[in-house]
């Protein structure tokens, strides 16, 4: 049975609460994207991979409390908020806005939308 885009991104969003970035690049496509806006885009797994080790080095995991989700076809899109856990027992709760498109049950394209000021401003 396939999945649904939208069962895909539900399950991939869950994963980030005790995230293993090879399982999460797993999840894309081998010409996947994953596009923090405020930042340049990161492409294929093994660069996706690397770009989550470095930005889950010092968290225990991160909560995506989804809001709302709706599906069209292959796109997904979410409003959620992202609950950092930070090592040091700190936490940082993100607004996000999250673009998926997922192609044969897994995502080729990954957009979050998010002010990177709340982000600077959390570890200045």
């Amino acid at each position: 049975m396939t999945r649904s885009p939208d069962d895909v991104v539900t399950e991939f969003c869950k994963k980030w609460a005790s995230p293993d970035p090879a399982e999460l690049a797993g999840y894309f496509t081998e010409d996947g994207v994953y596009h923090n806006i405020p930042m340049e885009p990161v492409q294929g797994p093994d660069a996706i991979r690397e770009f989550i080790a470095g930005l889950t080095a010092d968290f225990d995991g991160i909560d995506f409390q989804v809001h709302r989700q709706v599906s069209d076809g292959n796109t997904v899109m979410n409003e959620r908020t992202d609950v950092m856990r930070r090592r040091d027992g700190g936490r940082l709760a993100l607004p996000v806005m999250g673009v998926f498109e997922v192609v044969d049950g897994r995502i080729a394209s990954w957009k979050d939308y998010f002010d990177l000021a709340t982000v600077t401003n959390a570890f200045a």
